[in-house]
């Protein structure tokens, strides 16, 4: 069994890799600005050097869209580095080299920061997360009207079917960048909005398709984000809604 260091291990995907890893046997280590064994702020670096020592595998999990995640994995490639960690795996978004988001220039530039560490790696690529669009739907669904992107669609899938093959990566040797891991539907944002008031109590509201500028969102009308040729998710939209409701 190996020691494995998971970033961001309080998060949403990362508590989910902690959790499977460790019914699976190994040593884990949670490392996160509020974890009480590793309590390690990556943008410092500060205390991860104890953290990294002796850790087999480091899955990195930890990112922040307003920003800083190139600095954090400068800290976490030196640490591995002088700890002698074999194998970095990192979760990355399905688009980052297409769409010019900020947030995703900053996750590619963590890619190739990765790949030129001279460390083992892998990069998993996958698209958005089934909670992330609910919560982007729930927020204007508060609205009379729902503002909706026009022209855009979503490929959402489990993070929990996520954290299942990170957990098959990180005790894998490394891989480099493995193939992509979509959702199994490509829904538009109109048909994801009819799903989520449906199974919120069957809402009524007005859906309103805003036509956006800039080349981010050309990027994202163009599908960069999606992978439909990578649709290898099992669990959709509506049976994520279902479930939430259910429980």
């Amino acid at each position: 069994m190996s020691t494995i260091l998971v970033t961001g291990g309080t998060g949403n995907l990362g508590s989910l890799v902690a959790g499977r890893l460790r019914a699976a046997g190994h040593e884990v280590r949670v490392l996160s600005r509020r974890s009480p064994e590793h309590p390690v702020d990556l943008l410092t670096g500060a205390g991860l050097d104890a953290a990294v020592e002796g850790a087999d595998t480091v899955v990195h999990c930890a990112s922040d869209p307003r920003g800083g995640d190139e600095r954090a994995a400068a800290h976490l490639i030196a640490a591995a580095r002088r700890a002698g960690v074999a194998h970095l795996v990192y979760i990355s978004i399905v688009g980052v080299d297409v769409v010019p988001l900020r947030y995703y220039r900053a996750k590619l530039a963590v890619e190739e920061m990765l790949t030129r560490s001279g460390t083992g790696v892998t990069i998993l690529r996958t698209t958005q997360f089934h909670d992330l669009v609910a919560r982007a739907l729930g927020t204007v669904a508060k609205l009379p009207v729902m503002p909706l992107p026009a022209g855009l669609s979503g490929q959402p899938i489990a993070v929990e079917e996520v954290a299942d093959r990170l957990v098959e990566l990180a005790v894998a040797g490394p891989a480099g960048r493995v193939p992509d891991m979509g959702g199994p539907q490509v829904l538009t944002f109109e048909e994801a909005a009819r799903a989520y008031l449906a199974a919120t109590g069957g809402r009524r509201r007005l859906l309103l398709p805003v036509p956006l500028a800039g080349r981010a969102y050309a990027g994202f009308k163009r599908g960069g984000h999606l992978a439909p040729e990578h649709a290898v998710g099992r669990g959709t939209f509506a049976e994520f809604l279902a479930a939430r409701a259910a429980g």
